[in-house]
Parts: structure tokens; C-alpha cells; sequence
């Protein structure tokens, strides 16, 4: 039983007001799989799949363990294991998991596997690199491809994919649109010797927006669930997802020259009220939100963290705010908020996200 009284909230209404929000950018026949690895981007992924199982095509998951927590919560709808490893195929055959095969070591596996057990049919997905240079398939292994998928009847290709390599990024548009051409190369040359036609995707939440035209079958949404687009625009017509709070655990009035937490770090050079909140770089702040790099929002009004990041606490400047032990505080709420976070830890919004410690107790709202 988690009984922090740190708390990230998870709002159910923006999740599916996202989802709609991408869902109208779409041909009538696109489907949609949703993006729920690393904990719903640091959200809870069975809620988050229980909420959108109707509304949906497909989940993805990085690994197999997530996607076997997905199964026992119930979730029946088609699961793909984005990055499988050896050793957890027949884990992935028992939860009736479906593999993303990248090289021939993996698919000489399951094959293997297939036949052995034997599987019928088994739905599998093929990922080609086109240049993300991370998994994948090269184009020149489609031949080699074809001859080993046709020595077995106990698997069938559901899924022929990509992964873009700067979707968002408008300078980068050569490149991408090559990356798209090439896998409609990969896809033609599979689709003449296959003997069927398996479905073909390639964008992710920036190729939605800026690719329409390369939509095939189905996109993959990920970070868009979660309220960020590919720029401000975007952003603005998607919801905030999550909202990490807590309360003020005590308040110390620190009289001139006296000094707040690890290093001395912090130097009251006034009378000054500093409030301790139960949350910290174990729970995913970044200590480079310390000594007023970062804030917090107490009864509506920032107030900056003082003095070095903590393990579990932080310790903010209350000497302004009308304020008691025992009051909320507001981590973030807002995607502003979660951008200016990841700007000042010189990083992006997905690690803030999934940084929020597991130790964290998830809430959703409905």
C-alpha cells in the first residue's frame, strides 16, 4: 500500500480529449495504436489502457513485462512489444504478446519458437530501419526475409514498421520524407513476394501533425496522449494530462545568516519562512532545480526552491505566501510548467514524465 503523500494525479477527461484531438487529423480507416511503455510515460499504463482499450486499435510496450502487467489487468486488445529480447519470447507467446522482429537472430528465434510449441498464425511485426540507425531491418534483408518467413505457416506478419528520425524538426523535412520513400520501397518489394499484404505504419505524434500524407494503416501515439505536441501550437490544443502535487510537511522561519539543507547551500540574507515538502531526487526532481533554478505553486503563487534538492524534500521560499502546514502544493500542473522544468534540466518534457518515481502515488480522475 503506497502511502506517500506525494501524489500525481491523472486526468482521465484530457487523456481522451487528446486522443479525439488526434483522432480527427485522421482518414476515417486509420487506425491507432497508443503508446504505453515505461508507465504510460510515467503515468499509469493499466488505467491509461482500461481508459482508451475502446477507442483504440493497439497498445505498444517497450518490453514484455509491460505488457504482461497489461494482460493481467485484463486488457485484451493486441499488444506490440516494441523492443523483445530472446530470453522473454515464450513469456511473449504465453500472454499472446506480439513481437517486433528487428533482426534475423530474433526472428530465427521465434520461428524456432513457433514451430516447437507449434503456434498457429502467430501475429508478428517487422521493423525496418530507415534511419534512426537503432532497430531494424536493413532494406537489403528483404529477400532473406521472405525466403525465412515462408519456411513456417505458424507465424503471419500483422505489422510492417518504421520509427522516424526527426519528425519534429522542420529543417529535417529532406530526410524524413526519404525516410517515408524508402520504406514505401521496403513495403512494395515485401508486399510482391509476401503472398499477403500486413499493415504498414511509420508516424509517431510529430508525423501525425506534420506527415498526413504518410499515414497509411495505422500512426503510433505517444507523447501526444500525454498533452505535448511538436511545438507550442500544437501544444496548446492538447490537455494536460498530469498534475504532481504534494503538501507542506513544515515550516521553519530562518533568521539571517543562518543557512538551509545539504552544503549550506542556501544563505537567509533576511528573515525568511522556508517550507519542506515531502518530495525529492529519489521521486524524480532533478537537483538541478535547486537554489532557485525551479519552483512550486502554493495557494496560487510561485515559490522557488531553495538550497540543494534533497534525496526526498525540497525546501521553498514561503516568506511571501499566505500559508500553513498541511497545504497543497503544486509541483506542476500545467505543460508550460513541465517544459520550463525540462529546459532548466536541459533536457525534454518525455523525461520529466517518466522520471516521476514509482514510489509516487498514481491517482486518475475521471
Amino acid at each position: 500500500m503506497n502511502n506517500h503523500v506525494t501524489v500525481l494525479e491523472i486526468d482521465a477527461a484530457s487523456l481522451q480529449h487528446n486522443l479525439a484531438y488526434f483522432k480527427q487529423k485522421l482518414s476515417p480507416t486509420t487506425k491507432i495504436l497508443a503508446v504505453v511503455k515505461a508507465f504510460g510515460y510515467g503515468s499509469e499504463s493499466k488505467e491509461i489502457a482500461k481508459l482508451l482499450e475502446d477507442k483504440v486499435d493497439y497498445f505498444a510496450v517497450a518490453y514484455s513485462n509491460e505488457g504482461v502487467i497489461l494482460r493481467e489487468a485484463g486488457i485484451k486488445t493486441p499488444i506490440l512489444v516494441l523492443h523483445p529480447q530472446i530470453q522473454n519470447l515464450k513469456e511473449i507467446a504465453k500472454y499472446r504478446l506480439e513481437p517486433n522482429l528487428y533482426n534475423f537472430k530474433i526472428l530465427d528465434a521465434f520461428l524456432k519458437l513457433a514451430d516447437e510449441e507449434p503456434l498457429m498464425n502467430y501475429p508478428v511485426h517487422i521493423k525496418f530501419n530507415t534511419g534512426l540507425n537503432r532497430l531494424g531491418f536493413w532494406h537489403t534483408d528483404v529477400p532473406t526475409i521472405i525466403t525465412e518467413l515462408k519456411k513456417s505457416n505458424n507465424i503471419k506478419v500483422e505489422s510492417i514498421f518504421s520509427h522516424l528520425a526527426a519528425s519534429d524538426d522542420v529543417n529535417e523535412q529532406n530526410f524524413t520524407v526519404e525516410q517515408i520513400n524508402n520504406f514505401a520501397y521496403i513495403v512494395k518489394q515485401i508486399y510482391e513476394h509476401l503472398g499477403y499484404e500486413p499493415m504498414i505504419h511509420i508516424l509517431n505524434t510529430s508525423g501525425v501533425v506534420n506527415y498526413p500524407q504518410a499515414q497509411f494503416d495505422m500512426v503510433r501515439i505517444g507523447i501526444g496522449l500525454y498533452g505535448f505536441g511538436n511545438n507550442e501550437e500544437e501544444t496548446n490544443q492538447l490537455r494536460n494530462t498530469h498534475t504532481l502535487k504534494s503538501i507542506i510537511s513544515q515550516i521553519h522561519l530562518i533568521q539571517p545568516g543562518e543557512t538551509v539543507g545539504y552544503n549550506r547551500a542556501f544563505v537567509a540574507n533576511q528573515p525568511t519562512r522556508s517550507a519542506t515538502i515531502p518530495i525529492g531526487h529519489a521521486d524524480g526532481i532533478s537537483r538541478k532545480l535547486g537554489n532557485k533554478e525551479g519552483f512550486v505553486f502554493i495557494n496560487n503563487q510561485p515559490a522557488p526552491i531553495i538550497g540543494n534538492v534533497c534525496m526526498d524534500m525540497i525546501m521553498v521560499d514561503v516568506t511571501k505566501i499566505e500559508c500553513k502546514e498541511g497545504d497543497e502544493v503544486i509541483i506542476f500542473n500545467l505543460q508550460k510548467h513541465v517544459e520550463y522544468i525540462a529546459h532548466k534540466c536541459e533536457t525534454i518534457p518525455y523525461e520529466i514524465l517518466t522520471a516521476i518515481s514509482q514510489r509516487v502515488k498514481r491517482l486518475v480522475k475521471n
